[in-house]
């Protein structure tokens, strides 16, 4: 898990630590180590300008530093990694099992919004979430509002049986947004607290899904509006931030799939372009394999 960026890391330490002796670092001393790291990063799906980014950032940092030659010269690199990346994700998130309890409280469900193009995770993700609120004795209902794909609703039944949530389903081709409608009518008059809204996930420059996403925000005004990216597809992980960002708007990003990403810079490219924090992280098949994402967590396990 995150080999590739834990590799990138400590290969650009341990050309630094071969430059110094007792002297201050110099801008000719790493300009070809930073250009290094930045092509590493790419490598390692940070976006390219992302990397541009960091590799700038640590130059800045690292020129005219001063380092003795005993000096635990991969702990001042680590350190300096370490803050930067932790800056990226240092973005306000809510509490989404307070932000629910607290809303239903008042009589009113919490509506979610799922987005994300088919394969990502998505439907998996959200009877995720509806596990999580059940233990946390909060009750949700699973909007079928992908009408697209075939078998979406059955699978997404198959789900909210297994997880003890409710769902409201409609037929194939049905308007999407009123089967959104329907359960949030529906969570009122249960005192459910949650409304998890399933979306269609064609490719994300389907400019008919794109609209269809709008109806759907427009009809609900939800809470919260979730994109759901995978960690393995890499640079599209990141188009699909910025288009789904600018068409529909998100709140904030669950990554999945995390658990087989070797690489590790789609958190940090997707965090980084949309400026969203990342609520959740999957880490496996099971429903309870959905972790708080936390920034310390992510960045310890890079430079373990």
């Amino acid at each position: 898990m995150l080999e590739g960026l834990r590799k990138a890391f400590q290969k650009v330490s341990n050309k630094i630590k071969e430059k110094v002796e007792y002297k201050e670092l110099g801008e000719e001393d790493i300009e070809d180590i930073i250009e290094d790291l930045k092509f590493d990063l790419i490598e390692n799906d940070v976006a390219y300008d992302v990397s541009e980014k960091i590799a700038e950032s640590v130059k800045s940092k690292l020129v005219g530093l001063k380092i003795k030659r005993r000096e635990d010269m991969e702990g001042v690199v680590k350190n300096t990694f370490s803050d930067l990346l932790k800056s990226i994700f240092d973005l306000e998130k809510v509490d989404l099992v307070e932000n629910i309890r607290e809303k239903c409280s008042r009589n009113g469900p919490f509506v979610i919004v799922f987005l994300g193009i088919n394969g990502a995770g998505k439907t998996t993700t959200i009877a995720k979430i509806a596990f999580m609120l059940k233990k946390n004795n909060l009750s949700s209902v699973i909007a079928a509002a992908d009408t697209f794909r075939a078998g979406a609703q059955e699978q997404i039944e198959k789900h909210a049986k297994n997880v003890g949530a409710y769902i409201i389903k409609g037929q194939y081709g049905a308007d999407p947004a009123s089967i959104a409608y329907d359960a949030i009518n529906f969570a009122k008059s249960r005192r459910v607290c949650a409304v998890l809204v399933d979306t269609a996930g064609r490719m994300h420059s389907d400019v008919d899904l794109m609209g269809e996403l709008r109806k759907i925000v427009r009809v609900t005004n939800p809470d919260l509006k979730i994109l759901v990216v995978d960690a393995l597809t890499g640079n599209d992980a990141v188009d699909q931030a910025r288009i789904f960002n600018d068409g529909v708007g998100i709140d904030g990003v669950i990554v999945t799939k995390l658990d087989a990403d070797v690489k590790g810079g789609v958190a940090i490219s997707v965090a980084s372009i949309v400026r969203k924090p990342i609520y959740y992280v999957g880490n496996g098949q099971r429903y309870e394999d959905l972790n708080l994402f936390d920034k310390e967590d992510y960045v310890n396990s890079i430079f373990s």
